[in-house]
Protein backbone atom coordinates (compact mmCIF):
# COMPACT_ATOMS: atom_id res chain seq x y z
CA UNK A 1 0.00 0.00 0.00
CA UNK A 2 1.58 3.14 -1.19
CA UNK A 3 1.59 6.24 0.61
CA UNK A 4 -1.58 8.24 -1.08
CA UNK A 5 -4.02 4.94 -0.45
CA UNK A 6 -3.18 4.95 3.42
CA UNK A 7 -3.77 8.78 3.45
CA UNK A 8 -6.88 8.10 1.81
CA UNK A 9 -7.77 4.90 3.86
CA UNK A 10 -6.67 7.44 7.13
CA UNK A 11 -10.02 10.05 5.47
CA UNK A 12 -12.14 7.35 5.30
CA UNK A 13 -11.58 6.68 8.76
CA UNK A 14 -12.14 10.10 9.70
CA UNK A 15 -15.28 10.14 7.68
CA UNK A 16 -16.77 7.34 8.94
CA UNK A 17 -16.23 8.46 12.55
CA UNK A 18 -17.63 11.77 11.82
CA UNK A 19 -15.17 13.88 13.15
CA UNK A 20 -15.33 15.57 9.80
CA UNK A 21 -18.83 17.30 11.56
CA UNK A 22 -15.91 19.89 12.75
CA UNK A 23 -15.18 23.33 11.14
CA UNK A 24 -11.72 22.91 11.58
CA UNK A 25 -10.92 19.21 10.92
CA UNK A 26 -12.53 19.67 7.56
CA UNK A 27 -10.48 22.53 6.90
CA UNK A 28 -7.81 20.73 7.25
CA UNK A 29 -9.09 17.69 5.51
CA UNK A 30 -9.63 19.46 2.50
CA UNK A 31 -5.98 21.10 2.65
CA UNK A 32 -4.55 17.04 2.73
CA UNK A 33 -6.88 16.07 -0.35
CA UNK A 34 -4.97 19.54 -2.06
CA UNK A 35 -1.83 18.62 -1.02
CA UNK A 36 -1.80 14.84 -1.96
CA UNK A 37 -4.34 15.85 -4.97
CA UNK A 38 -6.74 13.13 -3.61
CA UNK A 39 -10.03 12.92 -5.64
CA UNK A 40 -11.89 10.72 -7.54
CA UNK A 41 -10.26 11.38 -10.58
CA UNK A 42 -6.68 11.10 -9.72
CA UNK A 43 -5.48 7.46 -8.27
CA UNK A 44 -1.84 8.23 -8.55
CA UNK A 45 0.48 10.57 -6.43
CA UNK A 46 2.46 13.53 -7.54
CA UNK A 47 5.52 13.90 -6.21
CA UNK A 48 5.86 14.88 -2.67
CA UNK A 49 8.71 17.14 -1.29
CA UNK A 50 8.83 17.75 2.47
CA UNK A 51 11.44 19.80 4.33
CA UNK A 52 14.21 17.71 6.51
CA UNK A 53 15.01 20.27 9.18
CA UNK A 54 18.56 18.76 10.65
CA UNK A 55 19.68 19.18 6.81
CA UNK A 56 18.23 22.75 6.57
CA UNK A 57 20.11 26.04 7.81
CA UNK A 58 17.92 28.72 5.99
CA UNK A 59 17.51 31.86 7.41
CA UNK A 60 15.55 33.84 4.89
CA UNK A 61 11.59 34.24 5.50
CA UNK A 62 8.86 33.92 1.88
CA UNK A 63 6.01 35.83 2.15
CA UNK A 64 3.06 34.15 -0.20
CA UNK A 65 0.05 36.33 0.47
CA UNK A 66 -3.41 34.17 -1.51
CA UNK A 67 -7.15 34.19 -0.77
CA UNK A 68 -7.71 31.02 1.56
CA UNK A 69 -10.43 28.38 0.42
CA UNK A 70 -11.20 28.11 3.71
CA UNK A 71 -12.99 30.51 6.61
CA UNK A 72 -10.12 32.22 6.93
CA UNK A 73 -9.91 34.76 4.43
CA UNK A 74 -5.87 35.76 4.77
CA UNK A 75 -3.27 33.27 4.90
CA UNK A 76 0.77 34.12 4.53
CA UNK A 77 3.40 30.98 4.08
CA UNK A 78 6.83 32.02 5.58
CA UNK A 79 10.01 29.50 5.03
CA UNK A 80 11.99 29.61 8.46
CA UNK A 81 15.28 27.89 9.09
CA UNK A 82 14.02 25.18 6.12
CA UNK A 83 10.62 24.78 7.63
CA UNK A 84 7.08 26.49 6.35
CA UNK A 85 4.91 27.87 8.70
CA UNK A 86 1.17 29.21 7.57
CA UNK A 87 -0.44 31.95 9.19
CA UNK A 88 -4.61 32.33 8.49
CA UNK A 89 -6.78 34.81 9.46
CA UNK A 90 -9.58 36.60 8.48
CA UNK A 91 -7.55 39.83 8.86
CA UNK A 92 -4.76 41.05 6.65
CA UNK A 93 -2.78 42.10 9.93
CA UNK A 94 -3.72 39.01 10.99
CA UNK A 95 -1.45 37.33 8.98
CA UNK A 96 1.74 38.91 9.68
CA UNK A 97 5.01 36.70 11.54
CA UNK A 98 5.74 38.07 14.88
CA UNK A 99 8.90 37.70 16.60
CA UNK A 100 6.88 34.83 19.09
CA UNK A 101 5.90 33.13 15.96
CA UNK A 102 9.00 32.64 14.41
CA UNK A 103 10.85 31.87 18.01
CA UNK A 104 8.24 29.11 18.64
CA UNK A 105 8.28 27.77 15.57
CA UNK A 106 12.05 27.57 15.44
CA UNK A 107 11.73 25.93 19.14
CA UNK A 108 9.16 23.43 18.00
CA UNK A 109 11.41 21.96 15.01
CA UNK A 110 14.68 21.85 17.15
CA UNK A 111 13.10 20.70 20.09
CA UNK A 112 11.24 17.87 18.29
CA UNK A 113 14.65 16.70 16.77
CA UNK A 114 16.43 17.05 20.22
CA UNK A 115 13.87 15.03 22.05
CA UNK A 116 11.78 12.47 19.53
CA UNK A 117 13.94 12.01 16.26
CA UNK A 118 16.49 13.70 14.52
CA UNK A 119 15.22 11.40 11.76
CA UNK A 120 12.30 13.61 10.70
CA UNK A 121 10.77 15.21 7.41
CA UNK A 122 8.52 18.39 8.52
CA UNK A 123 4.70 18.87 6.34
CA UNK A 124 4.05 22.84 7.17
CA UNK A 125 2.77 24.09 10.52
CA UNK A 126 -0.35 25.86 9.89
CA UNK A 127 -1.64 28.47 12.43
CA UNK A 128 -5.66 29.44 12.88
CA UNK A 129 -7.44 31.94 15.10
CA UNK A 130 -8.49 29.10 17.22
CA UNK A 131 -6.41 25.68 16.45
CA UNK A 132 -3.02 24.90 15.38
CA UNK A 133 -2.10 21.67 13.06
CA UNK A 134 1.29 20.18 12.05
CA UNK A 135 2.99 16.92 10.96
CA UNK A 136 5.68 15.03 9.15
CA UNK A 137 7.29 12.12 8.70
CA UNK A 138 9.69 10.35 11.02
CA UNK A 139 11.96 8.09 9.05
CA UNK A 140 13.38 5.59 11.49
CA UNK A 141 9.77 4.36 11.90
CA UNK A 142 8.49 5.17 8.81
CA UNK A 143 5.65 6.55 10.89
CA UNK A 144 3.38 9.71 9.74
CA UNK A 145 2.28 11.96 12.71
CA UNK A 146 -0.22 14.57 12.73
CA UNK A 147 -0.51 16.95 15.80
CA UNK A 148 -3.63 19.15 16.51
CA UNK A 149 -4.49 21.26 19.31
CA UNK A 150 -8.24 22.25 17.93
CA UNK A 151 -11.33 20.61 19.26
CA UNK A 152 -10.84 17.57 18.10
CA UNK A 153 -6.70 17.74 19.97
CA UNK A 154 -4.23 14.80 19.97
CA UNK A 155 -2.29 12.91 17.97
CA UNK A 156 -2.77 10.87 14.88
CA UNK A 157 0.03 8.55 13.06
CA UNK A 158 -0.13 6.12 10.50
CA UNK A 159 2.21 3.35 9.40
CA UNK A 160 2.41 0.35 7.38
CA UNK A 161 3.54 -2.40 9.53
CA UNK A 162 5.46 -1.41 12.17
CA UNK A 163 7.25 -3.58 14.50
CA UNK A 164 6.01 -2.89 17.80
CA UNK A 165 9.07 -3.46 20.11
CA UNK A 166 10.67 -1.77 22.93
CA UNK A 167 12.60 1.04 20.78
CA UNK A 168 9.00 1.99 18.87
CA UNK A 169 7.19 2.39 22.29
CA UNK A 170 10.00 4.22 23.36
CA UNK A 171 9.27 7.02 20.44
CA UNK A 172 5.36 6.62 21.15
CA UNK A 173 6.34 7.37 24.68
CA UNK A 174 8.46 10.32 23.38
CA UNK A 175 6.20 11.52 20.72
CA UNK A 176 3.53 11.93 22.99
CA UNK A 177 5.43 13.71 25.93
CA UNK A 178 6.62 16.16 23.18
CA UNK A 179 2.83 16.53 22.49
CA UNK A 180 2.04 18.28 25.30
CA UNK A 181 4.81 20.43 25.19
CA UNK A 182 3.66 21.49 21.42
CA UNK A 183 0.21 22.28 22.73
CA UNK A 184 1.06 24.08 25.47
CA UNK A 185 3.72 26.57 23.46
CA UNK A 186 1.06 26.98 20.38
CA UNK A 187 -2.03 27.81 22.84
CA UNK A 188 0.16 30.40 24.22
CA UNK A 189 0.76 31.60 20.71
CA UNK A 190 -2.57 31.79 19.65
CA UNK A 191 -3.86 33.21 23.37
CA UNK A 192 -1.16 36.32 22.74
CA UNK A 193 -2.02 36.66 19.04
CA UNK A 194 -5.78 37.05 19.92
CA UNK A 195 -4.99 40.06 22.10
CA UNK A 196 -3.42 41.88 19.50
CA UNK A 197 -5.97 41.33 16.98
CA UNK A 198 -8.11 43.57 15.26
CA UNK A 199 -11.60 43.66 16.64
CA UNK A 200 -12.94 43.73 12.86
CA UNK A 201 -11.73 42.36 9.18
CA UNK A 202 -9.93 44.57 7.65
CA UNK A 203 -11.16 45.58 3.67
CA UNK A 204 -8.88 44.99 1.25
Amino acid sequence: MNEIELIKEQLKKMKDLKLNSNPNVVEHLSEIKRKYQINEDIDSPRDINRINVAQSIEDEIEDDTEEGDFSNEFKKTYRISGGLLSINSNTNRGVELTTEDKKAFQETMDEFVSEVSDLVNFDQLNVYDNNVDWGGKVVDFDTDFYFTIGENNGIYITNEMTKVDDNYLDFLDKLQVYYEKFKSKWAKVIAERKKTKPESPEQE
